[in-house]
């Protein structure tokens, strides 16, 4: 049941090029950075990434972006990593852009063994009808685009509407950023780093999970608890020093 792994380096010694990882965070709020930055350092390529965005240039995500580290990023949100978007549409980086909501629940769904499920969203857009550009070419012309989804129509209290069916994501790896955890994997997310994270740790085939503060079994309040040990397989218990390394987007003062 002792989950803890000595190191970030064993933790993702197992990811392979090729493989799909679900990402904890928002903006660059509760991003598993110690994690991202080991498998930086192993020189995997050709990942494919589900991640709400993609951190900035120097940071999070950002780092295996800019080294050519990713292939294909399922994302809701482009903005704040110039190099992001100029991949984007250089033809670079194929990109599932997804309603952050609807993003949410097909990593939810994927962790609850749901394979697919209906929503409002996106109904009449190109989100359902297909041709939202997924990859350009080099020209910028759209090189691959979103197929069409299913729409059906249920009833609801507001009436008669319509519904489109989006698939769940399961990804290979999950990599979280916690704070605090103890041995069996249990999780408790601060505030507003409980955005992405317990989502993501439930879509991950192998769930790893940095940890601010490592307690013992039985510390945890159950009631507290935010991801259960069941869906975690490494924990990573971070230094004092990477725990504090935590950066702000965009600083405001008066």
């Amino acid at each position: 049941m002792d989950k803890v792994v000595e190191s970030a380096s064993a933790a993702v010694a197992d990811i392979t090029s090729g493989s799909s990882l679900a990402v904890g965070g928002f903006g660059l709020c509760g991003i598993p950075s110690i994690l991202i930055q080991a498998l930086l350092d192993t020189g995997v390529t050709d990942l494919e990434a589900v991640s709400n965005n993609a951190g900035v240039d120097d940071f999070g995500l950002g780092l295996l972006l800019g080294a050519g580290r990713i292939r294909r990023m399922v994302s809701s949100y482009v903005g704040e990593n110039k190099e992001f978007a100029r991949k984007y549409l250089a033809g670079e980086l194929e990109v599932e852009l997804t309603p952050q909501g609807t993003l949410a629940e097909r990593l939810r769904a994927g962790g609850s063994g749901i394979p697919a499920f209906f929503t409002a969203t996106g109904v009449g857009t190109q989100v359902a009808e297909g041709g939202l550009p997924w990859k350009y070419d080099a020209h910028g012309n759209v090189e691959v685009a979103s197929p069409p989804k299913e729409v059906r129509p249920f009833d609801t209290a507001q009436g008669r509407r319509e519904f489109v069916l989006e698939r769940a994501i399961v990804c290979d790896f999950a990599l979280v950023r916690a704070w605090k955890g103890d041995r069996h994997g249990n999780l408790v997310f601060s505030k507003s780093a409980r955005n992405f994270n317990p989502l993501a740790a439930m879509s991950g085939r192998i769930t790893l999970a940095e940890v601010e503060e490592l307690v013992e079994p039985g510390e945890l309040d159950p009631d507290s608890i935010h991801t259960p040990g069941v869906f975690v397989q490494r924990v990573v218990p971070l230094t004092a020093q990477h725990a504090a390394d935590k950066r702000i987007e965009k600083r405001t003062v008066r």
